[in-house]
């Protein structure tokens, strides 16, 4: 695999395990999560670094196997040009149900990766 694509894969996995690092000491409900100003901005930070770097992957290979690609990197503009735009209700639904897929997928890209040298 390409030295870039696995450094942008790298850098989705990362920002996906800090997401879910905030979790250990913050009760992981939606409540908690509204609350917490500082946890809401972390959490809309590594959404902007997933976009990125996907954005990144898609102009590499635009084949790439991840799911919703182009809604990752939707949100991102969002996130980081309309801040407005961005509701507690959407963002914690990625976190809860996007984000553990989208790992998933990059855990895959990776694993192949290796094992095609």
């Amino acid at each position: 695999m390409d030295r870039h694509l696995k450094a942008h894969l790298f850098d989705i996995e990362t920002a996906i395990d800090e997401v879910f690092s905030f979790f250990v000491q913050v009760p992981k409900r939606f409540d908690e999560y509204q609350k917490n100003l500082m946890l809401r901005r972390a959490i809309e930070r590594n959404i902007g670094i997933i976009g990125e770097a996907t954005s990144k992957l898609l102009k590499e290979k635009p084949k790439i196997a991840i799911s919703h690609a182009k809604a990752i990197i939707a949100t991102r503009n969002r996130v980081i040009h309309d801040y407005a735009a961005v509701t507690d209700d959407v963002m914690w639904k990625i976190v809860i149900n996007d984000l553990p897929k989208l790992k998933e997928e990059v855990v895959a890209l990776l694993s192949d990766g290796e094992e095609k040298g």
